[in-house]
Parts: structure tokens; C-alpha cells; sequence
């Protein structure tokens, strides 16, 4: 075990370093109930909050690693114990004392490959544009009406690629004049952030921030909840203030304002996942709902757990690089809600869900029950 400190003195840390609303709880235990880690095994939250206020001098161990980021405890607490933020005030302690939980050491690597090349896959920075070949997306100028940022997951895996060339491609359609930063781009560093990892956090963000201003961007539209939180919530901590927008949004806006005509059926039904980063955290839900709904022939069911309740796919808080069981995974839960209403489509809007559900997907012995597809990837369909 890894002993950090005495009593007062880890007291006094882990308020230092963001936790000091642990001290608001009161062990009602209702994070524990509507935690997803309570439905593929036992975790208590309320357990860690107990230990982090009486002063937790140990930090070995998977718990304060499981945490997802997904925010359903913190819209069920009645004493505003912030418990994301709390879990992340823990991990900041670990990252510091380069302590990591089996799960959690593939972060080690993930800040090394951030550092060199701007993104967690270990590829080059120059080769974060190649998905944009042969689409003929420009390169950002300050005329431009928007700067699209795909992220990390659309620029470098392979089956997200698809989803920042449909992304070009809708935006070539609805007559939007848009550029890409390419090998200018770093990764946004939202989840490296949620590890506890602070100082690669301010270094990608102090890099993106000045490759902006000094290219001219004024508005970002962004693929990944992850990088519109980080960029809309989390980089005004640096005095700037830049117009953010999902492409779920974007993309109604641009059917409302019939720069983007959808006149192609789609006869399949489909189910809609909210990403904990669009959804809870950011109170997205309506804009990808309307953008489905006005597809013709499409039939929108919802899943048991949808909007505020919707249930996380796993992926956020870093959880995304660590290593989950197969058994653990909150996504195999997830498809087989989406299978129980019926729908030949689950569609999301978010790179780390789609990653999840594919791999949850491709463990079933009925793979082909389902379809995975961005929202971007069905408007791609309906367009003429």
C-alpha cells in the first residue's frame, strides 16, 4: 500500500486539490443507487467519499479509478458533494505520486504519446489529417464561417474516420464554408484531465488556445461531447471565450434554416443514445431528437434509460484507455437496451460511445443484431 500522508495532513490535500465538498456528505447513499458500476458489480461511492473525508492515506487500488465521469450521482445528491469532481481531486493525489491501479497504468503511456505527438494513439501528429483525403476539406482561414475539429478518436481509428468524412461531407452540402487545423491540432484534453492528470491538461489546452488565435478561429464545431465540454466548460479557466457547437446542433440548425435537405427515406427503426458529456453535463437532448424526427420514414423508440437517466456507455472519466472486463462493461448493457425496443440502429454522437458499443457488439453471438451509426452517418444517407 501506498501511504501518502498523515491524517490532517491528506486532509488537508485532498482539499487542495478539489475535494473539499466531501465534507457536504452525509451518507444518504443514493450516488450508490444509481451508479452503473452497482449493475455489473458492487462499488460504493459513498464508501470512497467516507475514506476521502476522514482522511484516506492509502491510494493503491482500483476504486478511485472506476469512476466514469458519468454525472448521474451528482444530479441525485441533495448536499452537492460534487462527486465527480471529488473522484478527480483523488486521482490528481495518485498522478502526482505516480500511483495507478492495474486498470489505470495504461495512462502512464497514453500521457507520454499526448505529450509527443498531441494524441493518446501513439501516431504521428502528421498524419492526423489523412482522413480528410480525397474530401477536399481545406485547410482553416479566417474567412472561414467555422473550424471543424474532429478530435483524436475521428482523426486516428479507423471507424471513426467514417464519421469525420460524413462530417465533411453534410458540411459540403449544406453549402458551409469550413476549414480543419490538421497537424496543427492537439488532442482537447478533457479526459486526460478526468484521470487527474492537471498539468497535461493545461499544457494541450495553453497549445490549442494559441494555435486558435493565432489561425483566427472563432467558432469550433466539434464531433465529441468530450471535446465541446472541454472546450465550452474548460477553457474559459484561460480567459478565452470561443463559440462552440456540436454537430448535433449544427446540424439542426442547418435542416431548420434549409441549408440541408433531407429528401431521402430512411424505413428502419432507430433508438437514440445520449452521451453523458452531450447529455447530463451539457443538457443536449432535444436537437439530435428533432434532427431524426424530421428524417422521413424513420421511427425514433426510446430506450429504458434515456435523457437524464440515460446509462453511460463506460468510456468517460479516462475509463476509455483503461482496461474493463468483459463482464464490467457498461456498454453490453446498453446494446441489449437498445435490442429490447425493437431498433435496427442505435445512433449516438459521440466517438467514445460509438467505440463501446462496437466492441460490446462484436462479443455477442448475434452481432449483426444491431447497427451502430453516428447521427452524422444517417443525415450522410438522407441527403440527395
Amino acid at each position: 500500500m501506498e501511504k501518502i500522508a498523515e491524517y490532517k495532513e491528506i486532509s488537508n490535500i485532498i482539499k487542495d486539490k478539489g475535494g473539499d465538498s466531501f465534507k457536504l456528505c452525509y451518507q444518504c447513499g443514493k450516488c450508490d443507487v444509481v451508479c452503473p458500476w452497482n449493475q455489473v458489480r458492487e462499488f460504493s461511492m459513498r464508501k470512497l467519499v467516507r475514506e476521502a473525508n476522514f482522511g484516506m492515506s492509502k491510494i493503491e487500488g482500483e476504486d478511485i479509478w472506476r469512476c466514469t465521469t458519468c454525472g448521474k450521482c451528482s444530479k441525485q445528491c441533495p448536499r452537492n458533494v460534487k462527486q465527480v469532481e471529488s473522484g478527480i481531486a483523488l486521482r490528481r493525489i495518485a498522478t502526482e505520486y505516480g500511483v495507478f491501479s492495474a486498470s489505470a497504468n495504461p495512462i502512464r503511456s497514453i500521457r507520454s504519446s499526448l505529450n509527443s505527438e498531441g494524441n493518446p494513439f501513439f501516431m504521428e501528429r502528421k498524419k492526423r489529417a489523412d482522413w480528410s483525403q480525397g474530401l477536399s476539406v481545406k485547410e482553416f482561414t479566417p474567412n472561414m464561417e467555422i473550424l471543424y475539429y474532429p478530435g483524436c478518436y475521428l482523426s486516428y481509428d479507423p471507424r471513426l474516420k467514417k464519421v469525420a468524412s460524413a462530417t465533411a461531407n453534410v458540411l459540403k452540402k449544406a453549402g458551409v464554408n469550413f476549414g480543419i487545423l490538421g497537424t496543427k491540432e492537439n488532442c482537447c484534453g478533457e479526459s486526460i484531465r478526468k484521470t487527474g492528470d492537471e498539468e497535461m491538461f493545461k499544457h494541450l489546452a495553453k497549445e490549442n488556445i494559441k494555435t486558435f488565435i493565432d489561425n483566427g478561429v472563432r467558432k469550433i464545431l466539434v464531433s465529441s461531447p468530450h471535446c465541446y465540454h472541454a472546450f465550452k466548460n474548460e477553457y474559459p479557466e484561460f480567459m478565452v471565450n470561443f463559440e462552440i457547437v456540436h454537430i448535433a446542433q449544427f446540424l439542426f440548425e442547418l435542416i431548420n434554416k434549409g441549408r440541408l435537405v433531407l429528401n431521402k427515406e430512411y424505413s428502419k427503426k432507430v433508438t437514440y443514445h445520449d452521451p453523458c458529456y452531450l447529455g447530463r453535463h451539457n443538457g443536449i437532448y432535444d436537437e439530435p431528437r428533432k434532427v431524426l424526427q424530421k428524417i422521413s420514414a424513420l421511427e425514433l423508440n426510446e430506450m429504458a434509460d434515456s435523457r437524464e437517466n440515460s446509462f453511460c456507455c463506460g468510456g468517460g472519466g479516462g475509463r476509455i484507455w483503461m482496461d474493463t472486463p468483459k463482464c464490467e462493461r457498461f456498454s453490453d448493457l446498453r446494446v441489449e437496451q437498445a435490442i429490447e425496443t425493437g431498433a435496427e440502429v442505435l445512433v449516438t454522437s459521440c466517438p467514445y460511445c460509438i467505440t463501446n458499443f462496437e466492441d460490446s457488439l462484436l462479443s455477442r453471438k448475434d452481432s449483426e443484431a444491431i447497427k451502430i451509426k453516428d447521427i452524422t452517418e444517417i443525415i450522410q444517407e438522407v441527403i440527395a
